[in-house]
């Protein structure tokens, strides 16, 4: 059970004697047709995943929307082309802005952008890949063959009941196989699905109380099955039980965009990695964010940016 059983703000100071790491370029350069190095043009890097056989997928909003490399940064391949909606998520104006609703809307059509749906790419206990559409209401599981084996929403049409999302931001999944996922931008809640994909329940609404979301952007489930939710909007990241019975939160971390959690059971929170109390371990150099996290087997950290990189950490 966690330290704090109720409110927690984690400002905790690192030790001493903590891991370093050494950013490194990644990828390595492509070859242009006349055997010369050129140079990878990303669109916005949503989101990255380390696959079970230790090669990074990359989920960018551009052509070849999900690109495999190892992690060396040696290009494998690239697969999704035209399975990923092109609406773009956007912010309503304060003009436009009611207490109780979102301040996030889709445009789609040419003031949107290729494959921008992109949201969240993750690969669950089993080997398969997981792809949120953000723009499209849709979470995929995609089989090793990157067939689409299961699909939760249904696309194009928002809505916030038990077959629906309305602009999905991530998930995350349980130790039993339970499906979470967090229904943000245009909805504030938290969905829960078998491994089936069978709806269980869900928690969560607008507003700044405990258990509430100003923008339940990313989540992560570790090992006993609490839920670790970003609520971006309100900077601070919420505990839940599976049921969703809130236990507590860490305050003070900022907008984090980005969780992932470690097979040490600790979670990367943008460029800083913390304890499951919300204490900090270490922080990865410089001002890091992000969008998207993962680790590779060699124990290397990828963080995704929206400015179209993604940022290889690699440990001393």
């Amino acid at each position: 059970m966690l330290a704090c059983a109720s409110l927690c703000t984690a400002l905790a100071v690192p030790s001493s004697g903590q891991q370093t790491y050494d950013q490194v370029d990644w990828p390595l350069p492509a070859t242009s047709e006349a055997g010369t190095a050129a140079p990878w043009h990303f669109g916005e890097v949503a989101a990255v995943a380390t696959t079970r056989e230790g090669t990074v997928l990359v989920l960018h909003r551009g052509a070849h929307p999900i690109l495999e490399f190892d992690v060396d940064g040696n290009f494998v391949g690239s697969w999704g082309e035209g399975g990923i909606s092109g609406g773009k998520v956007t912010q309503v104006p304060p003009p436009g802005r009611t207490a109780a609703g979102s301040r996030y809307t889709v445009v789609h059509g040419p003031a949107a952008c290729f494959a921008c749906g992109g949201h969240s790419i993750r690969t669950d206990p089993d080997g398969n890949v997981w792809v949120v559409d953000a723009a499209a209401h849709i979470v995929y599981r995609f089989d090793q063959d990157r067939n689409i084996a299961l699909q939760l929403g249904e696309s194009g049409v928002p809505g916030t009941d038990r077959d629906h999302f309305h602009l999905p931001t991530d998930v995350a999944f349980g130790p039993n196989g339970e499906i979470y996922v967090s229904d943000g931008y245009g909805s504030a809640r938290v969905v829960k699905f078998s491994e089936a994909g069978d709806y269980l329940l869900e928690w969560g609404e607008r507003g700044t109380g405990p258990g509430e979301f100003g923008l339940p952007h990313n989540l992560v489930v570790d090992a006993e099955g609490l839920v670790y939710v970003t609520d971006r909007d309100n900077q601070r990241i919420q505990v839940f039980d599976p049921d969703g019975t809130f236990l507590a939160q860490w305050r003070g971390v900022g907008s984090v965009s980005t969780l992932y959690l470690t097979d040490g059971q600790k979670i990367w929170a943008g460029g800083t990695l913390r304890n499951l109390d919300g204490s900090i371990a270490l922080s990865l150099p410089g001002n890091v964010g992000g969008h998207g996290t993962t680790v590779a087997p060699d124990g290397s950290v990828f963080v995704a940016q929206l400015s179209g990189i993604v940022q290889r950490f690699v440990p001393r």
